[in-house]
């Protein structure tokens, strides 16, 4: 099974997961046989710049990638992964290596467009953009404040552990 992971750099299983798919310099390309890893490589987002809708699921696609993992995506991108018969899985963060040992543990599941919220408002509005083909994705501000939102989620869970930890 080949399982691609969105990745902020080219470190393999230590890069970051980046927290948008088609936004990412990077993609993490694994191979996992009976559950372990047997190859890992990191390859450019050829549209890491700028894209147009379709052009990075049809890129996934032509890898022969079987699950795409990541920190999130829009409705439109899940659709065509779909239309790819591809899994597409959001919610991952940290390195690839802890998504993918959440994905194969059954812990990382399932698949949920970025949700229109105060904090993500402008990552939303970016998908509705792209529907319109204006070229959304130069804007390298509302990059940045989705990958704030997923920081924030990260500092908070971090958070709630080490209050587990500090109460054995």
């Amino acid at each position: 099974m080949r399982i691609a992971v969105s990745a902020e750099d080219a470190r393999g299983l230590e890069s970051v997961v980046s927290p948008h798919f088609g936004r990412c310099p990077y993609y993490v390309m694994t191979e996992v046989q009976d559950g372990q890893v047997t190859e890992v490589r990191a390859v450019q987002n050829p549209y890491y710049a700028q894209h147009s809708p379709g052009q990075v699921p049809a890129f996934i696609h032509s890898q022969g990638v079987d699950v795409m993992i990541t920190g999130g995506m829009g409705a439109r991108a899940i659709a065509l992964f779909e239309q790819y018969g591809i899994e597409a899985v959001t919610g991952a963060q940290g390195t690839v290596r802890r998504a993918l040992e959440s994905y194969l543990g059954g812990q990382l599941r399932g698949v949920e467009p970025c949700k229109e919220d105060y904090a993500e408002h402008e990552h939303a509005a970016s998908h509705e953009h792209a529907a319109s083909g204006d070229g959304y994705e130069e804007d390298d501000v509302g990059r940045l404040r989705e990958e704030m939102v997923q920081l924030r989620g990260q500092m908070a869970q971090i958070l709630d552990r080490l209050d587990r930890l500090a109460a054995r």
